[in-house]
């Protein structure tokens, strides 16, 4: 067994084999960089600061780094305009030497279009591989930056942060008898397409030639090249950390537009947001119209639309909850709309496939079950999880009917159910592994999904300051330990 290469700086390191790079060496020595870059911004030293970015940008550990994280993404298979993938370990080690600013000019982006959740479609922007090598490269220098300025309850795109911490910051501030009242519910109009790039090359920390290449990069269509004189690619790696960087401040101007008798607080995730008041006079004639004042400045403005002041007792959805106070108390759901649009793509998968396998339908349908399972387990879910388990199984029912149409029930139930304990009713098939040993493929059962309460990240915590390492590592062990506590009575499947 040939050992893993230790990597050295130096013309040297280039030669290495991508199968055999030392990845625990290429991350920690990134990561010395990306802490200085942040230590040097936390004392103003932003000459400094930019030395390093240059450094890490120069540095054929972060180029590595930069690749293997375009590869490993889930886009790494999707090739832009010029139809190029990596594959092979030879072809992601050459695209990590040729990762130069010399020369380097940015490539015009693919444009596809995904459907929305609110109807319609939404133009995705595709760079070629070596664009989003590059940006992933400079994206190390910047994010210790970014980390930096953002706002302390901004909560998307950011490292170790989730929706999760964004909705217990929603309980934090909304759950008590005297929490305000009143939300503004924040929606900016089509943020990504309309920031202004004036702006952003002003205001960006990172290499400006760099940053207009892929601002002004235009994107192709039918075969037609169009400019882009607006705004930063949906599906470009760095654009996440550059829509953070330009909300930051948004928190500082929506509580200094009001008292602190007003009980004003932001919760932020990417381009949705919520700030809270304690009347709708206070939001509606101090805190919009400063927030429409910040937004201005960037390109951007409110959408009239969706932005809409709501009481606590009527509740709102934000990011796919519904946060609610029913007679004083604070419950958070999944949102209604959430669970139809699940239900409807469950549904989508069921129907058509009349003639699949059992085995293979459970395979498809259990990943989709689990993630959504995953990401409402943490607030009052239980009766949506039995809702989704009963709608599920009525689906399974008449995609059993349709391809057994002669059968009667009896004969059905014995086919495709099984009995365990309590249940008898668990959708399922035989499966046979490589030794020829048969075993029972189940379908996840949603209502049988643990709530487990998520602790949501200190606000000013950051893996880029080295005070908070000791937090991390302690909120990791904590993580691991509310896994082991899950007893296989309750997840049947694990």
């Amino acid at each position: 067994m040939t050992a893993p290469t230790k990597l050295v700086a130096g013309a040297s390191s280039a030669r290495t084999s991508w199968d055999t790079t030392n990845w625990k060496t290429v991350k920690a020595h990134v990561q010395r960089l990306q802490m200085r870059i942040a230590k040097a911004i936390r004392e103003k030293r932003h000459g400094k600061a930019k030395a390093l970015q240059w450094l890490l940008t120069h540095s054929h550990h972060a180029k590595l780094l930069a690749v293997k994280r375009v590869v490993q993404n889930r886009g790494g298979k999707t090739a832009g305009i010029d139809n190029i993938t990596w594959k092979t370990g030879r072809q992601k080690i050459q695209a990590a030497q040729s990762l130069q600013r010399r020369g380097y000019q940015a490539q015009p982006l693919k444009r596809v279009y995904i459907d929305k959740k609110s109807g319609g479609k939404r133009p995705l922007h595709i760079p070629v591989m070596k664009c989003r090598a590059m940006q992933a490269l400079h994206l190390l220098a910047l994010e210790p930056i970014a980390e930096m300025c953002v706002d302390k309850n901004a909560y998307g795109f950011r490292p170790k942060r989730s929706t999760a911490d964004a909705i217990g910051q929603c309980f934090i501030r909304l759950s008590k008898k005297r929490s305000a009242s009143w939300i503004l519910e924040g929606d900016i109009k089509a943020c990504f397409d309309e920031i202004n790039h004036a702006w952003l090359l002003q205001n960006i920390p990172t290499d400006k030639r760099m940053l207009s290449q892929w601002l002004t990069a235009g994107y192709i269509e039918q075969e037609v090249i169009y400019p882009t004189t607006k705004g930063v690619a949906q599906g470009g790696i760095i654009s996440p950390t550059l829509m953070n960087m330009t909300m930051a401040g948004l928190e500082k101007t929506a509580i200094s537009a009001a008292s602190k008798t007003d009980k004003v607080h932001l919760v932020n995730y990417a381009d949705d947001f919520i700030i809270t008041g304690a009347s709708k006079e206070i939001l509606e004639n101090k805190v919009k119209p400063a927030i429409s004042a910040f937004l201005y400045e960037r390109g951007l403005e409110l959408s009239t639309e969706k932005t809409k002041i709501t009481h606590i007792d009527d509740g709102f959805d934000f990011l796919g909850f519904n946060v609610r106070k029913y007679q004083g108390k604070m419950l958070i759901k999944p949102a209604k709309k959430a669970t139809k649009s699940f239900l409807e793509k469950i549904r989508n998968v069921i129907k058509p496939q009349v003639a699949t396998k059992t085995e293979d339908l459970i395979q498809q349908l259990n990943p989709m079950i689990r993630g959504w399972t995953n990401y409402y387990r943490h607030v009052v879910a239980k009766k949506t999880f039995a809702y989704v388990d009963h709608r599920i199984f009525l689906l399974l029912r008449s995609w059993i009917r349709r391809r057994h149409p002669c059968k009667n029930k009896a004969w059905r139930k014995k086919k495709y159910y099984r009995r365990e304990g309590g249940r008898q009713w668990i959708f399922t098939a035989k499966t046979r592994n490589k030794e020829g040993t048969v075993s029972n493929l189940d379908l996840i059962s949603a209502g049988y999904v643990p709530i487990r309460r998520h602790t949501k990240i200190r606000a000013e915590a950051t893996p880029y300051d080295p005070k908070f390492k000791a937090y991390f590592a302690n909120r990791g062990k904590h993580r691991l330990n509310h896994l082991a506590q899950e007893k296989p009575d309750q997840a049947p499947w694990s």
